[in-house]
């Protein structure tokens, strides 16, 4: 399942995750954004427990929009233990980001 975050549970939900957070920004006019949702979702159940998927709405959320230099979306950002270590730009096959997931689950 992918939770829907905003500005005032981001830090709660990301930064102080006890789990690496696979972030999606995005908008609904977004159409590679809304391409791109079935397939975080479909990840997001293969990595129940061990990863957590939120996505959030730059156009109601732009302090995080701007804190993290969102210029396009969809941008999928990585965070572990509340420090990001990789991104995503674009729509992009469900094999790459599976490969960051994975990096971001290695001990």
């Amino acid at each position: 399942m992918v939770v829907e975050i905003n500005d005032q549970n981001f830090e709660n939900e990301v930064i102080k995750s006890a789990v690496p957070v696979v972030v999606d920004f995005w908008a609904p006019w977004c159409g590679p954004c809304r391409s791109l949702a079935p397939i975080t979702e479909k990840l997001s159940e293969a990595y129940a427990g061990k990863v957590k998927f939120c996505k959030i709405n730059v156009d109601d959320n732009q302090a995080n929009a701007r804190k993290y230099n969102v210029m396009s979306i969809p941008l999928v950002l990585f965070f572990k233990a509340g420090v990001q270590k990789d991104s995503s730009l674009g729509l992009v096959p469900e094999s790459v980001l599976k490969k960051k997931v994975e990096a971001l689950i290695q001990p």
